[in-house]
C-alpha cells in the first residue's frame, strides 16, 4: 500500500491540495485519508457558507493572497462543475460614532486588497441594500457570495476519483512515522507507506504533526465553537443578504452577523466560545484530556488572561438567548428573541503559539518528509484552491 503522497484529512483543505496536485501530476500515486464517513464533516460542512472577499485580511499575508485568488478559483470552479452560487455583496456597517474609524481602516484595507467595486456608503444608502438596518455608517462589498462548501467538496472528490485518486474513509491516523525514504502511517485499521505525508487534519492538525516531530511543537489547536441561530421564515424579510458589522480589532472573530444560506434560511451568530473538546458542536460536550490539554498550554493561559472580557461576554451570549438577540438588535433593531430558533454549531480550529499569540495567518510547517498545515482559519473554505496550488507547489519540489 505503497503512495507518492498521502493527505490525512477529507476537508475542503486536503481535497484541494490532492486535486492540485493531482492535476498538475496525473501519474501521481495521491490517497486521501479521512476517519469519518465522508467527506467535509467537520469545519467545512459547519461553516456559514460564505464566500470571502478577502476584505479583512493584513496585505500581502498569506491569508489576503490565498483568499483573493481562491475567491477567483473558487468562482472558476463552481461554474466549471455546474455548482450552485451567487454574488450576493454584503454590508458592512458601523453601529456607533467611535466605529467610524475602524471602518474606514476596513475599506482602506479593502483597496490595498485590490477589491473591486467596494464603496463608502451612508446610513440612508445602507437601507438601499437592507431596509432592515439601523447604522451610522457602512460599506457594500460586491465581491461577496454564497455557496454551499459540502456540495464543493463532493465534487472535489469526485473528481479526485476521476483523475485516478484514492479516497478511504474511517480511516483515524493514530501514528506518523518518518522512515529513511518512506514515511509509515498507521491508522486504526490499516498501515500505508509514502514519500510525502501532507496534513491538512484541521481541528487535529497539531496532534498529527507532533507525531512526526521529534521535539514538542510551539503551536496547539484551540477550538472555539460558533454557535448560530436561524431566523423564522415569516421574519426573512428583514435580511436581504449579508449583514456584518465592524469586527473588534483586537479579537480574531468577526463577530455576530446575519447569512442568507444558499441551502435556503438565513442564519445568525456566530458567538466564540471555548469548546470543551475538540469537535464540541454542543455546550456539553466535553472530552476531560483535550479541555485539560487546551486549559494548561501555556499560550492559552495567555490569551485567557488578554481577552477573559471578551470571553465572558461571548460565553453568557452562549447560554443567554437574551443577551444574543442584543447584539443582534445592535444590527437590526426590529429583530426580537421569539425570531429566533435553535441553529447549529461550527468548531474553529484557531492555533495557538507559546506566546498566547493567536495565529490570524495561515501557517504552514514542512520538512522533507511532511508538509503540517497547522492553521488554516477562515477564510479557508474560499481559499481553499488556492492554499491547495501552494502546498502542491511545495510538495512538488520533493519529486
Amino acid at each position: 500500500m505503497q503512495h507518492d503522497i498521502i493527505v490525512i484529512g477529507g476537508g475542503i483543505v486536503g481535497l484541494a491540495t490532492a486535486l492540485k496536485i493531482k492535476e498538475q501530476r496525473p501519474e501521481m500515486k495521491i490517497l486521501v485519508l479521512e476517519k469519518e464517513r465522508e467527506v467535509a464533516v467537520h469545519q467545512t460542512g459547519n461553516n456559514s457558507g460564505v464566500i470571502h472577499s478577502g476584505l479583512y485580511y493584513k496585505p500581502g499575508s498569506l491569508k489576503a493572497t490565498n483568499c483573493i485568488r481562491g475567491y477567483h478559483q473558487l468562482i472558476d470552479f463552481c461554474n466549471q462543475e455546474n455548482i450552485p452560487y451567487e454574488l450576493t455583496g454584503k454590508v458592512v456597517v458601523a453601529t456607533k460614532q467611535e466605529q467610524r474609524q475602524q471602518l474606514e481602516n476596513l475599506y482602506v484595507r479593502g483597496q490595498q486588497n485590490g477589491l473591486e467595486g467596494l464603496r463608502k456608503i451612508s446610513a440612508s444608502e445602507v437601507k438601499e441594500y437592507e431596509p432592515y438596518v439601523t447604522c451610522v455608517e457602512g460599506m457594500w462589498v460586491p465581491q461577496t457570495g454564497i455557496v454551499d462548501y459540502k456540495v464543493v467538496s463532493q465534487k472535489m472528490a469526485d473528481k479526485l476519483r476521476t483523475l485516478g485518486a484514492e479516497l478511504l474513509f474511517g480511516e483515524k491516523v493514530t501514528g506518523v512515522t518518518k522512515g529513511h525514504s518512506l514515511s509509515i502511517i498507521k491508522t486504526e485499521r490499516n498501515t500505508y507507506e509514502t514519500k510525502l505525508v501532507i496534513n491538512c487534519a484541521g481541528l487535529y492538525s497539531d496532534k498529527i504533526a507532533q507525531m512526526s516531530q521529534d521535539r514538542p511543537i510551539d503551536v496547539r489547536i484551540v477550538p472555539f465553537r460558533g454557535e448560530y441561530f436561524k431566523i423564522r421564515p415569516e421574519k426573512h424579510y428583514l435580511v436581504k443578504n449579508l449583514i456584518y458589522p465592524v469586527p473588534d480589532p483586537n479579537f480574531p472573530f468577526l463577530g455576530v452577523h446575519f447569512t442568507r444560506m444558499m441551502r435556503g434560511g438565513i442564519e445568525a451568530g456566530p458567538n466564540a466560545v471555548l469548546a470543551f473538546r475538540k469537535e464540541g458542536y454542543k455546550k456539553l460536550d466535553i472530552d476531560p484530556k483535550e479541555l485539560w490539554d487546551t486549559l494548561t498550554w501555556g499560550g492559552f493561559q495567555k490569551v485567557a488572561a488578554k481577552y477573559w472580557e471578551t470571553g465572558l461576554g461571548e460565553m453568557y451570549r452562549s447560554f443567554s438567548k437574551a443577551a444574543f438577540t442584543k447584539a443582534l438588535q445592535e444590527l437590526i433593531p426590529e429583530i426580537q428573541e421569539s425570531d429566533l430558533i435553535e441553529g447549529g454549531a461550527g468548531v474553529r480550529a484557531q492555533a495557538c503559539d507559546r506566546t498566547g499569540g493567536l495565529l490570524d495567518d495561515f501557517s504552514i510547517i514542512e520538512d522533507e518528509k511532511v508538509i503540517n498545515i497547522l492553521n488554516a482559519p477562515s477564510p479557508a473554505a474560499t481559499s481553499s484552491l488556492s492554499i491547495g496550488q501552494t502546498v502542491s507547489e511545495m510538495a512538488l519540489k520533493r519529486f
